[in-house]
């Protein structure tokens, strides 16, 4: 299938992980794919997996001013952006008694604020018939134990998400919301098994999502199949969120 042929995407947080198997199906959906990451090495590796619709742009996502260049630069090659993903988070573990202002900060600068001027900075060169996805987490409904303000981060996408559909649906422009379970990257594999075990425990189908079925989420809200779903939030959770 070719359901993005020709499309124009922009995957910030694309290096690895999810945003990295978001990255790769949509190029394998025909879309021309502009990945962003921290790393330089990280990013150019990721670009040589996804093939050669890929090019990968060192960026920090907090960093207003290096999105602003990697939208520059693909409003140079291609005057646009079809498909946004804004993938790039961070996640820190304490309770209301170890909160501290500096891991406030952090978690919503990343989470939060990077997420709107990302969209923003993007939104520029955004056309009628475009879309975006925020990555969020079943964290935002769950109440996780010791990660409050990772789900309060998480969940004001999803509030973000209808506010700008109210917004931007006269521009013909979709903002829609997958939220994964946890998911088996990389990262995760360097977890404790007893960790691993407490993070399936909830899951009614037994297992951690796979990076790809987060991307095949992604893929679907952004290609016309989803052309009358917005505002949405699209749970990809084995069910955790759900029974």
């Amino acid at each position: 299938m070719a359901r993005m042929k020709d499309r124009i995407a922009l995957v910030v947080g694309g290096a690895k992980g999810i945003g990295l198997a978001t990255a790769r199906r949509l190029a394998d959906e025909g879309a021309v794919v502009f990945l962003t990451g921290r790393n330089a090495e990280e990013v150019e590796a990721a670009a040589r997996a996804v093939g050669p619709l890929a090019t990968g742009l060192t960026a920090d996502a907090g960093s207003q001013a290096d999105i602003r260049a990697v939208v520059a630069k693909i409003e140079a090659a291609h005057g646009r952006i079809d498909a946004l993903v804004l993938n790039a988070g961070m996640s820190k573990p304490a309770d209301i008694d170890s909160e501290t202002p500096d891991q406030v900060a952090e978690i919503f600068q990343v989470n939060v604020q990077a997420m709107v001027f990302g969209f923003q900075a993007a939104l520029r060169i955004m056309r009628e018939g475009s879309a975006a996805v925020l990555v969020g987490s079943v964290a935002d409904v769950l109440g996780p134990n010791g990660y409050g303000t990772y789900a309060a981060s998480k969940a004001a996408l999803r509030s973000y998400a209808r506010t700008w559909t109210a917004e931007l649906t006269r521009r013909g422009i979709r903002i829609n919301v997958v939220a994964p379970a946890p998911t088996d990257t990389d990262m995760m594999a360097a977890v404790p098994d007893k960790v691993r075990e407490a993070l399936v425990a909830p899951i009614p189908m037994g297992r951690m999502a796979r990076p790809e079925e987060i991307a095949s989420a992604v893929n679907f809200l952004l290609s016309d199949e989803a052309s009358f779903i917005a505002g949405a939030e699209l749970y990809v959770d084995g069910g955790m969120a759900q029974v």
